[in-house]
């Protein structure tokens, strides 16, 4: 028996490219192998809870403006109900997994308490829904931002309760994730940050924020849980100053702490556009430092400042994530989160099919691009090319020289180097190629 919710909808099917049914794949074949594997090991899709059931569709300007049965989310019987509206779209879209905030999955109760018992219920509901679909779990985390008593912080507040009341959280959380099944856990530090530094001491914060994480790593190997710790950088946003501002900042915070080996990084589009870098670098950084966990896939509104957490339409960037996603071996336990919502004026239950739908197959032609390039390897020439002066013994000698003898060599063989061309021009034109 099924809710109503999307009576009339079809299952989402590959139809291949000459499709005109906007909820149809044109793209996206969970079959097709690219690079040795199914696409949809590959990409690893995931529904974001949060976006997709929790948001009512407001603003800083303005209210609600999705009417959902399920609205307000006050009580177990709609938090139920809202679950079996969730697995009925999942089962639409084939989606093989999806993704959950604590807060998206129980109605809040007021007391630590009661939010872990109506969590506890909730997800023992939620993992019979998952005995009769395909749907598995991504990840789970904890929504520890929107409430009141997050305002200064989880980790880095300055009310020793409120870590503890964090602490806590984030254990029931834990737990509920490994219950499920969970491929990994992430930490979102919404507010891990500051306003001013009129009334924000920086060393013990970080000291706060450091041993915190230590704890969630420690408990992840005390209940066993296999699943992937991933820490997600995002800047300027909710907190003026964010300590987790960008793959850098986390990637350097981890390694100060010793979690280099045990935390990785889930990365978003959005939020790599507010750090003032692109997608593809905050992949290719985290890469470099065998740091790349998960991604959550949206985009931003370039005419805006803020995070609006779009669904993906433009194909060339994602293009560019997934080469350096495949380039650095693709995904293990992590995937593709669509961190995406709906805009305000989409009403429908149908709008919610055709974002996912669309966003899916943006991905995949992304995907199948980012694996030509890789396969016909013009990118990688270029690179070795413009590098190859480094394998001349010479050249790799310097590295373990002085400067003094450094300087020997240029005066005694005359050396006069010449710039040479980047050649990014040529670059970008072979890249259009595939997209």
């Amino acid at each position: 028996m099924t809710t109503g919710f999307f009576d009339g909808l079809s299952p989402a099917r590959y139809q291949g490219t000459p499709a005109t049914d906007p909820l149809a794949f044109r793209h996206y074949d969970p079959d097709e192998v690219v690079m040795g594997k199914r696409m949809e090991d590959h990409l690893r899709f995931a529904v974001a809870y949060w976006h997709s059931f929790a948001w009512e569709g407001g603003d800083p300007f303005g209210g609600p403006t999705f009417e959902r049965p399920w609205h307000p989310q006050d009580d177990m019987g709609r938090a139920k109900m809202k679950a079996d509206v969730a697995f009925e779209m999942f089962d639409l879209l084939g989606a093989p997994f999806f993704c959950w905030h604590d807060a998206d999955l129980r109605p809040e109760q007021g007391s630590y308490a009661e939010n872990l018992a109506t969590l506890e219920e909730i997800t023992d509901y939620v993992g019979e829904k998952m005995e009769g679909s395909k749907t598995k779990l991504l990840w789970g985390t904890a929504n520890m931002f929107s409430h009141r008593r997050w305002m200064a912080g989880a980790s880095t507040n300055p009310d020793p309760d409120i870590f503890a009341y964090a602490a806590a959280t984030v254990k029931g959380c834990i737990d509920a994730t490994h219950k499920l099944g969970g491929a990994n856990y992430v930490l979102w530090g919404g507010r891990e940050g500051y306003e001013t530094l009129l009334n924000t001491d920086l060393v013990r914060e970080g000291e706060q924020m450091g041993r915190f994480l230590s704890m969630v790593v420690d408990y992840k190997h005390k209940i066993g849980f296999e699943g992937q710790i991933l820490v997600e950088p995002k800047p300027q946003e909710p907190s003026k100053h964010q300590y987790d501002y960008d793959a850098a900042t986390c990637i350097g915070f981890l390694r100060k702490w010793g979690l280099q080996d045990e935390v990785k990084l889930n990365l978003e589009q959005g939020h790599a556009i507010l750090a003032g870098h692109s997608f593809e670098h905050e992949i290719a950084v985290a890469a470099a430092e065998g740091m790349l966990g998960s991604i959550d896939m949206n985009r931003n509104d370039y005419q805006s400042g803020w995070d609006t957490d779009q669904f993906p339409n433009n194909v060339p960037e994602v293009a560019l994530a997934y080469y350096h996603i495949l380039k650095a071996g693709g995904f293990t336990q992590g995937g593709t989160n669509f961190d995406a919502k709906l805009r305000r004026q989409s009403l429908d239950p149908e709008d919610l099919i055709a974002a996912h739908v669309g966003g899916m197959d943006t991905c995949a032609r992304g995907l199948k691009a980012a694996a030509a390039m890789l396969e016909d390897g013009g990118l990688e020439d270029a690179l070795a090319e413009r590098y190859a002066g480094w394998d001349d013994p010479q050249a790799q000698a310097m590295l373990t020289s002085d400067l003094s003898a450094i300087q020997a060599r240029v005066i005694e063989q005359g050396i006069d180097p010449q710039p040479r061309s980047g050649r990014q021009e040529r670059l970008e034109n072979y890249v259009n190629r595939f997209v």
